[in-house]
């Protein structure tokens, strides 16, 4: 870990918490599997959880609560990357413009990848709150994991994901090439 620290910022900080390693160690896959979800990409997903883990290792967060907030920290990451990163949709449309091959497989590839980057700009048009629930969840965090990371009740998560995945839905008709 303090080799990550060391060549991101030059130097490891005095501040940095002494739980930062045995934290790392225990919720990198989730925390990358978290902003794989959004991005979908590891090599970017790799960029944001280590992002999340700086900014953590700078807080005072417990050791308790740090999944939860690493989880959150890196969705925030995520979308940010995805709002301000449209970016990304040029490079795959001349990616596959690039190749003018009609054989099935890279029309299914391209099918792919065209619907996954509607729902990933349509997840990035949905509230904060509902998006980041909506990839907590299907993460696999559970409901009081969830909760837990965005301040909820635990009743409440279910209501949030079920209204954000009905606003994506939503997101995703509007969106719908004609």
């Amino acid at each position: 870990m303090k080799q990550l620290l060391t060549e991101r910022e030059g130097a490891v900080p005095a501040s940095v918490r002494s739980d930062l390693e045995h934290i790392f160690r225990s919720a990198y896959p989730r925390v990358v599997g978290v902003a794989a979800r959004v991005l979908g990409s590891r090599d970017e997903a790799e960029d944001v959880a280590q992002e999340a883990f700086l900014a953590f290792g700078r807080s005072s967060v417990p050791a308790g609560e740090a999944v939860g907030w690493l989880c959150v920290a890196a969705a925030h990451t995520a979308l940010n990357h995805l709002r301000s990163g449209r970016r990304r949709a040029s490079r795959e449309e001349a990616a596959t413009d690039g190749g003018h091959s009609t054989a099935p497989d890279v029309a299914d590839a391209v099918v792919t990848l065209d619907e996954r980057r509607r729902v990933r700009a349509a997840l990035s048009r949905l509230p904060r709150r509902q998006a980041i629930a909506l990839v907590l969840r299907h993460s696999g965090l559970s409901y009081a994991e969830v909760a837990a990371a965005l301040e909820l009740s635990p009743g409440s998560v279910g209501t949030t994901v079920r209204r954000a995945e009905s606003a994506l839905r939503k997101e995703l008709g509007h969106a719908s090439p004609e």
